[in-house]
Parts: C-alpha cells; sequence; structure tokens
C-alpha cells in the first residue's frame, strides 16, 4: 500500500507517460483500485501543496492545528499569545509520534474520503474505492472472516499511516512554516523543502521523495532522474 502510494504520486504528477490523459486514466486505477482512495480528493489537496508549501491557510499538509500541534515558530507563539491551543505545543515533540502517524490514514483519511467524494459528488472515483472494497473483502473473507479482514484492513493502514507520515514530514516540517508572504514561486520551494540522504534503501522507502527539493522544483520530472 505505501509504494503504491508513492506510484499513484508519479501519475497524479504527470511523470510516467508523455500524454497527460493517459496518466490521469491510470492514476484513477492506482489510488482508486489499488489503493481505495479518490483520485480527486488526493489532487484537490496536493495541487494547494505545491502552489504554497509550508504556507498556512493554503498548504493544506499543514493545516492541522490547532486542536493537537502548532507548526513553525511563528504560529507557536501567536497561539501561546491567544491561549487557543488545548495542549501544551512545547510539549508536542512527545506525543507527534503517539497520535500523529498512527492515526491519519486509518482513523482520519478513511472516512474523510468517501465524505469528500459525496460532497462533490466525485461518482467515478466513488465507484473505483468500490471496487478495492470489493476486491478486498471477496480475496479476504473466505480465509479471515469478517472480523480477520477488518483488523488486517486496520493493520494495514496503520503501518501505511506511520511509512506515510515520516516520508512526508521529514522533508517539509524541518523548513520554514509560515503565513504566505508572496516571495517568488522559486524560493517559496526551496524555504518548504529539504532533501535526505540517497541510498538504494532511502530511494525506495520514501518513493524518491528524499529528493525533495527536485520534486517541488520539477514535479513532473520522473522520479528515477532526481538524483541527476
Amino acid at each position: 500500500q505505501a509504494q503504491a502510494g508513492w506510484l499513484q504520486h508519479d501519475f497524479g504528477h504527470l511523470s510516467v507517460f508523455s500524454k497527460s490523459r493517459w496518466n490521469h486514466w491510470v492514476h484513477k486505477f492506482v489510488i482508486g483500485h489499488l489503493k481505495g482512495a479518490p483520485a480527486s480528493w488526493w489532487n484537490h489537496l496536493h495541487f494547494q501543496h505545491h502552489a504554497k508549501p509550508n504556507c498556512f491557510r493554503k498548504d493544506p499538509d499543514v493545516n492541522m492545528h490547532p486542536l493537537f500541534f502548532a507548526l513553525g515558530k511563528t504560529l507557536s507563539v501567536e497561539l501561546g499569545v491567544q491561549k487557543k491551543k488545548f495542549m501544551p505545543y512545547n510539549h508536542q515533540h512527545k506525543y507527534f509520534f503517539i497520535i500523529g502517524p498512527p492515526a491519519l490514514v486509518p482513523l482520519y483519511f478513511q472516512w474523510y474520503i468517501f465524505y469528500f467524494v459525496v460532497q462533490r459528488k466525485q461518482w467515478v472515483d466513488l465507484a473505483w474505492m468500490l471496487t478495492f472494497y470489493i476486491r478486498f473483502f471477496l480475496t479476504y473473507l473466505p480465509l479471515m472472516g469478517v472480523k480477520g479482514i477488518l483488523g488486517l484492513h486496520l493493520l494495514v493502514r496503520f503501518i501505511e499511516s506511520n511509512w506515510f507520515v515520516w516520508i512526508t514530514q521529514m522533508n517539509h516540517i524541518p523548513m520554514h512554516i509560515d503565513y504566505d508572504k508572496n516571495v517568488d514561486w522559486f524560493s517559496t520551494q526551496l524555504q518548504a523543502t529539504c532533501n535526505v540522504h540517497q541510498s538504494l534503501f532511502n530511494d525506495w522507502f520514501s518513493g524518491h521523495l528524499n529528493f525533495q527539493i527536485e520534486h517541488h522544483l520539477f514535479p513532473t520530472m520522473p522520479r528515477h532522474n532526481y538524483w541527476k
């Protein structure tokens, strides 16, 4: 599931086929049938992220405040002065790995993706998603029973969630996080991204998103060319 996530990311960025139409078609299959999520939802969030990475209220990936977390030096001070925090953000490094990575996919994404497609009437995406669940149940129901496949699905999403959050946060969160200052696009991308050392394992484990700087500067470039 994690590797299918990196694969759909490639198709979503139109970086596999020369024709955009082919990328869009296969993207719906990979994220819909192989992962059970809607392509329209991913496009809606991820394109905003690339336009304004690490900008409050414009990058959905940093809109995790103010309930549990405060990102960046600016928001932390603001929330502290306004006393709007529900948890002590000066201790968030202690509870982030207990709350954030394990819960994002199985508890939040799992219901929100269905809400998204129904609210926006993305019926084609919903049909692709249902094929994932139908295939999953038909494959494992005879072997494990209802409780078994529900447990398996939760376990898979739990592991995937930790994997996904570690990768997506390690190359963005250490960088500059603030409100949009309307600086030029090139500087915006560089302020919000950092790379992780290259190795065969890191390339595979991160879907080559250890080259986050190159990915944000050239988002349609095939991932195997980032190192060049």
